[in-house]
């Protein structure tokens, strides 16, 4: 079994595409040729140049070792790692058939594989640091081998995806690599960050412990809270209101899940009752492990009563709002702001 990595676009616009119908596509616009019959990864590079006249000749070989293999070395049975851009996961899926074209597009839908997903908004936390930085590599599509990562993904496989054991991150490492795997290509900084942050959170803030990191950073939006002692909640970890008293609006009723699992539809369903039961108006659901793929789809008749924060919606506030957080959490959680030159993509 080969694992690779295969991207939804830069910014995961292609995501849900990828998901809903278990298809991995080649994302390049206009790349309108038939790769099956190409014989020779010149013709690729021929074909690239034509049509896309503006490119650098070293992007264009980039770009050919990596979508020469989606046609000619991708195999039925072979892995999938898709890292989502909605929610801090990694989709897992088998591939369960040939290299299909479609002529017609739509662009740049035209070159596809059929995939079956089998592991569901995996969270990041379940891999090794290792694995995580060599997922973050600035590549579209490429061959994932180092770090004995066909080996650790079968058996977290035959472990329904639970984290990762220390005995099988501290395995030796491979050292066989070729052209288009992700050695080729800078780690993205900002992702590496964001997980050392997120293992940190999850070792200092555990269980009941997110509740609490949560409650901090909504008093830092101007919130009045109150939070429910651990234990049965009654389908509310915490109540928060707007002003000094907490009496304004918007009224907040509020769910933690701190679990290793994604939540469910009915899950979040219970913290909608919720909402009613408290007098709220509108529920924020905080799960660290995110949600199943179909939850934030089915919630849209729900959008003006509810809101989804996986992992990533609660960083990006704890960063906006970092800096007006009790001086004793900052020093539970001591991070500091740094500037870096923004990678390029080569896509």
């Amino acid at each position: 079994m080969t694992v690779w990595l295969i991207r939804a676009g830069s910014h995961g616009e292609y995501e849900s595409k990828f998901v809903d119908e278990g298809r991995v596509y080649v994302t390049w616009d206009g790349l309108d040729v038939d790769l099956a019959k190409l014989t020779q990864r010149s013709e690729l590079t021929d074909a690239m140049t034509k049509r896309y006249p503006d490119a650098k000749p070293k992007r264009i070989i980039n770009w050919v070792s990596q979508v020469w293999p989606f046609a000619h070395e991708i195999r039925k049975g072979d892995m999938v790692v898709l890292p989502l851009k909605s929610q801090r996961a990694i989709q897992v899926g088998e591939i369960t058939g040939d290299y299909h074209f479609e002529a017609e597009g739509p662009d740049p839908y035209f070159h596809w594989r059929p995939v079956r997903w089998i592991g569901e908004a995996v969270p990041r936390a379940h891999f090794g640091k290792d694995l995580l930085n060599t997922f973050g590599a600035f590549l579209t599509i490429c061959r994932v081998q180092r770090n004995n990562a066909e080996a650790r993904l079968a058996a977290m496989r035959a472990n329904d995806w639970k984290p990762e054991s220390i005995g099988s991150i501290t395995k030796p490492t491979s050292n066989g690599l070729d052209e288009t795997t992700e050695t080729i290509t800078d780690t993205d900084l900002e992702e590496a960050a964001s997980d050392q942050i997120a293992q940190l959170i999850a070792a200092r803030f555990k269980g009941h412990g997110l509740t609490r990191l949560v409650e901090a950073i909504l008093k830092a939006q101007g919130y009045t809270t109150y939070r429910s002692p651990e234990g049965a909640d009654g389908g509310a970890d915490i109540l928060a209101g707007a002003g000094p008293l907490g009496f304004g609006v918007p009224r907040l009723c509020v769910e933690v899940k701190s679990q290793d699992t994604p939540i469910d539809r009915p899950t979040v369903d219970k913290l909608i009752g919720a909402v009613t039961k408290f007098g709220a108006q509108e529920g924020l659901f905080v799960s660290w492990s995110g949600f199943k793929t179909n939850v934030q789809k089915e919630l849209a008749p729900s959008f003006f009563r509810v809101r989804l924060w996986t992992q990533k919606e609660l960083l990006e506030a704890l960063f906006t709002h970092y800096d007006q957080l009790d001086e004793e959490l900052k020093a539970e959680l001591p991070l500091k702001r740094i500037w870096t030159v923004a990678a390029q993509g080569e896509e």
